[in-house]
């Protein structure tokens, strides 16, 4: 069992798949970074099929505030009640199917960029989608930054994964400047927490920001595109983004190969031996039943044989015809006397 048992330990750290769309406690929604301009229209999908679910809702975050509520709709119910705020461009539909919880945002802003989730009400628990950050471009910008970041990472499950961005910064405008990683495609939340990267400043007008990203032991969840990102002036600006790739050597190929492969002939054998002990066992088992009946109906005849009684009946000859039967053997005749069982059955 020990190689089914590694087979089994070491597939459930590579087959993980990946997608841009995320699943957490029964919600589908749309996940990643989500990128549209000034002006467009965007729809946010997220559905539910939990029949306990009884609420549906939106909920927008942006970065580092607290989460505000958008909108909220039972389950049975085609139309959602917008809160204030949002009830002039913000739009939830359903597609016929009570299960959808979709919201359209139209003609976009750039006070529009920032985290929607996508929440259930289950047993008075409100639970929430991995999250998508939407990030709304503008034609001009109040800060000029270049952000560099590796373009490509190569690892294996278990190395440790370090990403390191740089942003070279002028902003037009006072006010801090905050450093995020962003996860797309990654079986993750979308958003980071901010990166605690520091800024020095080169001159009065340009700052140089670094922020490093680090994971101990990179598994295929962690595969994805990673997006370092400054916010500042009420505008965010995304790097290019490192795609990072988890491999499995071919060394560790042939040993799974092989460990497979051993694991189906060990349980093929196991099978194949279970079979033939257990018809071996029918076997046993109607060769002693068949026994035991016969030597029960050979014991019940005995049985028989031994109730049964005899008696000898004597015959009285007359006195004339005594001389004439001297030389004649005597006969003896024998009345078969029924048994019990017989009797009682007569």
């Amino acid at each position: 069992m020990m190689p089914l048992c590694i087979i089994l330990v070491l597939l459930s750290e590579i087959c993980q798949v990946t997608a841009a769309v995320n699943i957490t406690s029964g919600i589908i929604q749309d996940s990643g970074v989500i990128k549209a301009g000034v002006g467009e229209n965007v729809t946010l999908k997220c559905a539910c099929q939990d029949n306990a679910v009884t609420f549906l809702s939106w909920y927008q975050q942006s970065l580092g505030g607290k989460p505000q509520i958008i909108s909220t709709r039972m389950k049975h119910k085609k139309e959602a009640d917008m809160y204030p705020g949002y009830k002039e461009r913000f739009q939830v539909s359903t597609q016929n199917k009570e299960g959808n919880n979709h919201l359209t945002i139209t003609n976009l802003r750039p006070a529009d960029s920032a985290i929607y989730y996508c929440g259930i009400l289950e047993f008075n628990a409100i639970e929430f989608g991995q999250g998508a950050f939407l990030h709304v471009k503008t034609p001009t910008s109040n800060i000029q930054a270049v952000v560099h970041q590796p373009d490509f990472e190569l690892l294996r499950p278990g190395d440790p994964l370090s990403l390191s961005c740089t942003v070279y910064a002028e902003p037009l405008c006072e006010g801090e400047q905050s450093l995020y990683w962003f996860r797309n495609g990654a079986s993750q939340p979308t958003v980071m927490d901010p990166s605690g990267g520091q800024c020095t400043s080169l001159s009065s007008h340009v700052k140089n920001c670094t922020a490093d990203l680090t994971l101990k032991s990179a598994s295929s969840s962690d595969a994805g595109m990673y997006y370092c990102a400054l916010a500042s002036c009420g505008e965010i600006t995304f790097g290019n983004g490192t795609r990072v790739e988890i491999v499995v050597s071919p060394l560790m190929l042939y040993f799974l190969s092989v460990a497979l492969a051993v694991s189906i002939i060990i349980l093929l054998v196991l099978a194949f031996s279970a079979y033939m002990l257990n018809k071996k066992l029918c076997s046993l088992c109607k060769g002693t039943v068949s026994h035991l009946t016969c030597s029960a109906a050979s014991d019940t005849r005995s049985q028989d044989a031994d109730m049964l009684h005899y008696a000898a009946l004597s015959v009285k000859r007359n006195s004339e015809r005594h001389g004439q039967d001297d030389n004649m053997d005597t006969d003896c005749v024998y009345s078969r006397v029924k048994s019990r069982k017989e009797s009682c059955k007569t």
